[in-house]
């Protein structure tokens, strides 16, 4: 989906990823699951753009929803995959502590199961080499990618500014869409380890200048970072 010049969303309000396209490259946002491979794919060709245009891959966090192609894409392509340090682990071991799962809904609850086993989610593969980023890195890719720490959601949760796109990738420091309630709007998001200081972290959204602000899960959201931040903590 197109959502702005040099802007595309791969999958959908249940599980989403992102592609910045730019005439020096493209940069990714998260790898969603790893069916979304075809996503990826049929994205590139209607842009006519190779797989090899693909500069890097920037993930928000290390939740499993979230890295579904990257070890594919780096070991065919060679294309480097950033996470933050304090998720380096997570990442490449596929480790995560149990949280509460919290309120649910039986039909969205099974809507996202459903989703992530025609997604291929059980046959996702750790990421077994990385590059490790810090809050405050400009990363050397299309678009000049900063990195924001956004610590709640998992210890190495980031968001991702990316000012020549006019937007924040957020990954699960924010949802739009509840998967386990199917409420729609901007909330905190589920399966938080430390949901206060996911709350706290909202800050770090005050002064990013964006046009977007785009979830890892729910709607994208067209709107200030410092807006949106005010809707989540007034739930």
């Amino acid at each position: 989906m197109k959502l702005a010049p040099h802007l595309h969303r791969l999958g959908n309000d249940i599980v989403a990823s992102y592609l910045i396209d730019l005439p020096e490259g493209i940069t990714l946002v998260d790898a969603g699951l790893p069916g979304h491979w075809n996503d990826l794919r049929r994205t590139l060709a209607e842009l006519g753009r190779p797989l090899s245009d693909i500069r890097g891959l920037v993930l928000t966090h290390g939740d499993s929803d979230h890295i579904g192609f990257a070890e594919r894409l780096r070991s065919e392509t060679g294309v480097p995959v950033f996470i933050h340090s304090a998720d380096a682990h997570r990442v490449r071991t596929g480790e995560k502590p149990k949280t509460p799962m919290g309120p649910a809904r039986i039909g969205p609850m099974l809507g996202f199961l459903a989703y992530g086993v025609r997604k291929n989610a059980l046959r996702t593969r750790p990421v077994s080499e990385v590059v490790e980023v810090e809050d405050g890195r400009v990363l050397d890719l299309p678009g000049s990618p900063v990195v924001i720490g956004m610590p709640g959601h998992s210890p190495g949760s980031i968001a991702v500014h990316v000012p020549g796109a006019d937007a924040v990738f957020v990954g699960d420091a924010l949802t739009t869409r509840h998967v386990l309630t199917g409420r729609v709007g901007a909330q905190p998001a589920p399966f938080t380890d430390e949901p206060e200081r996911a709350l706290a972290s909202l800050d770090r959204l005050a002064d990013v200048s964006a046009s977007w602000v785009l979830p890892g899960h729910g709607a994208p959201w067209k709107g200030s970072p410092a807006d949106i931040a005010a809707a989540v903590r007034a739930v």
